[in-house]
């Protein structure tokens, strides 16, 4: 797997379909067949980046 953000191959599993990018400090999930992008903010919550990685078919 390579981080659609670095696109480096430091990603490690953090949980089931979740997925963390070390380098870049991002954290990638699967859901539904789809691949959901998240920082990880100061208080442990997380802001989603999908709008930064995927745009919507129109």
């Amino acid at each position: 797997m390579i981080c659609p953000n670095c696109q480096r191959k430091d990603i490690g599993k953090v949980g089931t379909n979740q997925y963390y990018c070390w380098n870049c400090y991002i954290e990638l999930s699967y859901e539904n067949g789809r691949m959901n992008v998240h920082q990880i903010e100061e208080d442990g919550s997380l802001s989603s980046l999908n709008d930064l990685f995927f745009q919507e078919a129109e």
